[in-house]
């Protein structure tokens, strides 16, 4: 008997894709597929012999049935933002680009479940927005909330400002839908708090960025919507005493500490050099300077007692140098500004290498300290861009070209010894060379070398026993 899979070319998939979702929504030109192809900080340029763009959980199904059949790699995009790599197909031709933008319904809000389900496809900006609406908070945040959609945000379980407080997407999600490499669908669209009847599926897929299955649904946590929140700047001399200042924090507000933000003093310098409008908020210059956010429940005047509390404290002993907070929304907004406006300044100062790392929350002075020394010795003129969630031990920390420097002949000679000083360094102090961006392509090398030999052979295991033809976004977190 034939095997007709041997004698399958991309072309007849994708007739048969054409067949299955209308012939609208497999895209096959250049100029209509270029945008697919190539990752956000455009790092990586994929080819593709087609983009298919289904608009149904049904017709998703249908596609992974049919790349089973003719052994096409599918790759899942959502919003194209991702900054490892893991949403850019290779340069074979022999995968297609699944884009699950068109499934963007909201299907349901429960207010008393406290609970919202999304397609895979809804952006993050319009489930805040939606939940808002109805009286209620979805506090995932994070700088491309406006263009990043839930299923991405799933599939590499995204973090942003409020992991502090609320956790990462992973503890956001209660259930999901699943299209498997087989093209079955797995309904675990429960909104329940307790389900304690077996392997938690759930978990597995969060974060797999794609390599096991097809998220095309999820069921989220909403929260009350704050009665207030009070938004600062402390001034401090070192992230020893960021740390300490955190403690502080956490004694005084607990619970309602949403976020804990570090900045280093060149961060703010490069955001004031390129984006004048945003002003430093301190009449001298410091080392270190966090963002403090409290959420309360009962009022702004509850939350500004806890705050002068805890900053009284703080400046007797010489803990914060200078203390600001703000007065207004717009001033609030300001102060976001200028941490979100940190990596669009590196971005206009020039090429750079970054690094989002995961270090314990007690190790991360000592992290800094050790490193910044070693990048030092290793490039001199190099400029650290330090910053990140301090409250939940993620470091965006990022290496800057000497000032008057090539970028281009900076990173050919320093990124590779960089890039291992920086990981060896988060392995001695027993953190993760991924905080929240995830593996994709861009670490897929890294992860192999830091990663223990049992901890990979369990991850190829459970690619092998679901994905037995590999044909689930191949080339990401593992070879």
């Amino acid at each position: 008997m034939t095997d007709t899979t041997s004698l399958s070319t991309p072309t007849d998939f994708v007739a048969a894709c054409r067949d299955a979702i209308g012939a609208a929504h497999v895209l096959t030109d250049a100029a209509d597929t270029a945008a697919y192809l190539t990752d956000w900080r455009h790092r990586y340029t994929g080819t593709a012999c087609a983009v298919l763009r289904p608009g149904t959980t049904d017709e998703v199904a249908a596609l992974v049935r049919l790349a089973a059949t003719h052994r096409v790699g599918l790759v899942p995009q959502g919003g194209n933002t991702g900054l490892a790599g893991g949403a850019t197909p290779d340069t074979s031709g022999k995968t297609a680009v699944l884009s699950l933008t068109r499934l963007n319904r909201i299907r349901s809000l429960d207010v008393h479940n406290n609970t919202i389900t999304v397609e895979a496809g809804v952006v993050l900006a319009d489930v805040q927005a939606r939940a808002r609406d109805a009286g209620r908070l979805f506090p995932l945040s994070l700088a491309a909330e406006g263009s990043c959609t839930i299923g991405g945000n799933l599939a590499t379980n995204a973090g942003g400002t409020g992991v502090l407080r609320y956790g990462n997407a992973r503890e956001l999600c209660l259930g999901l839908e699943v299209v498997t490499p087989q093209g079955e669908i797995w309904d675990g669209l429960r909104g329940l708090r307790k389900d304690n009847t077996g392997y938690d599926l759930r978990d597995l897929y969060i974060g797999a960025e794609g390599t096991l299955g097809i998220i095309t649904a999820a069921v989220l946590k909403l929260h009350p919507q704050p009665a207030a929140r009070l938004t600062s700047l402390a001034a401090l001399a070192s992230p020893q005493a960021a740390l300490d200042l955190f403690a502080l924090a956490e004694r005084y507000s607990g619970p309602l500490l949403t976020a804990f933000e570090l900045m280093s003093d060149f961060c703010l310098q490069l955001v004031g050099k390129h984006f004048s409008q945003l002003r430093y908020p301190f009449d001298g210059q410091h080392a270190q300077v966090v963002l403090i956010e409290l959420s309360d429940s009962e009022s702004e005047a509850h939350a500004r007692s806890l705050f002068e509390r805890m900053m009284e404290e703080a400046l007797e002993t010489g803990l914060v140098e200078d203390a600001v907070v703000a007065e207004s929304l717009a001033q609030s907004r300001a102060f976001w500004d200028l941490r979100e406006h940190i990596p669009l300044a590196q971005a206009e100062e020039g090429l750079n290498i970054k690094h989002d790392i995961g270090v314990p929350i007690s190790r991360i002075g000592a992290f800094i300290e050790e490193t910044d020394a070693a990048i030092a010795a290793a490039a001199p003129g190099a400029r650290m861009v330090t910053f990140g969630h301090l409250g939940d031990g993620n470091l965006h920390y990022n290496v800057q070209t000497p000032e008057g420097g090539d970028p281009k002949a900076f990173l050919a000679q320093y990124q590779a010894a960089l890039n291992r000083i920086v990981y060896d360094s988060v392995h001695r102090h027993g953190g993760s060379i991924s905080a929240e961006h995830g593996l994709g392509q861009l670490k897929i090398d890294d992860a192999a070398r830091y990663k223990s030999p049992v901890e990979l052979t369990l991850m190829r295991a459970i690619k092998s026993a679901l994905d037995p033809l590999s044909l689930m976004n191949p080339g990401k977190v593992l070879r």
